[in-house]
This record gives C-alpha cells, sequence and structure tokens, in this order.
C-alpha cells in the first residue's frame, strides 16, 4: 500500500503521544487534528488495511475502526439468513402433479 500520504498529515510533525491517547478526551483532541487532515480518508483506509488497533488514525479511534471493519464485513458477507431460506425454499416445494390441460369429462 501507497505511503506517500504519510508526508502531508497534520500530525507529521506533533508528538506521536497526542495519536495514543490513554482517554476519551485525548481521543478527541487528537480527532480535532484529524478534522482538517488533507488525507484522513487514506490514513484511515492504511489502518483498516493493516489492522491497526492501537491510537487515533484517519480521525478514528480504536472502537470506530472496530464498527467500521464489523460493518464492511457484514455487507460484503452473504447473508446466513436468505441462504438458508432459499435453500430451504428449494427443498421445501412440494411435487405437485402434472396439470391434465382439459378439465376432466370436457372432452
Amino acid at each position: 500500500m501507497d505511503t506517500d500520504w504519510m508526508s502531508q498529515g497534520k500530525c507529521r510533525d506533533m508528538d506521536p503521544d497526542v495519536f495514543f491517547p490513554s482517554d476519551g478526551v485525548g481521543v478527541q483532541a487528537a480527532q480535532r487534528v484529524c478534522l482538517v487532515c488533507p488525507v484522513k480518508a487514506p490514513c484511515l483506509e492504511y489502518a483498516l488495511a493493516h489492522h491497526i488497533h492501537e491510537g487515533v488514525w484517519g480521525g478514528t479511534s480504536e472502537r470506530e475502526r472496530r464498527r467500521l471493519l464489523r460493518y464492511r464485513r457484514a455487507a460484503t458477507a452473504p447473508t446466513t439468513a436468505a441462504m438458508t431460506t432459499a435453500t430451504t425454499a428449494t427443498m421445501a416445494a412440494p411435487s405437485l402433479p402434472a396439470m391434465d390441460p382439459e378439465p376432466a369429462g370436457r372432452h
């Protein structure tokens, strides 16, 4: 994955500890920096692609990235319920006898 964007980040000259806070207030402070960062999107994608769990990346907290990953997995995976319903419907469909094209007694 390309990392040229890193040199353009608002965080490049800041203390890295700002982006690895120990509390919610610290997370919000880091997110304010990311809010005006021109490389917010590639930063987030980098963290997601490399499964970086610690710190603030692309303006997201650790919890927010976990949610994003869960959402993406759910959005791309076929649903078990839909597959089960289709399989059950196919297997449960009764066999119907062939229909006589003309009702009995009307020949």
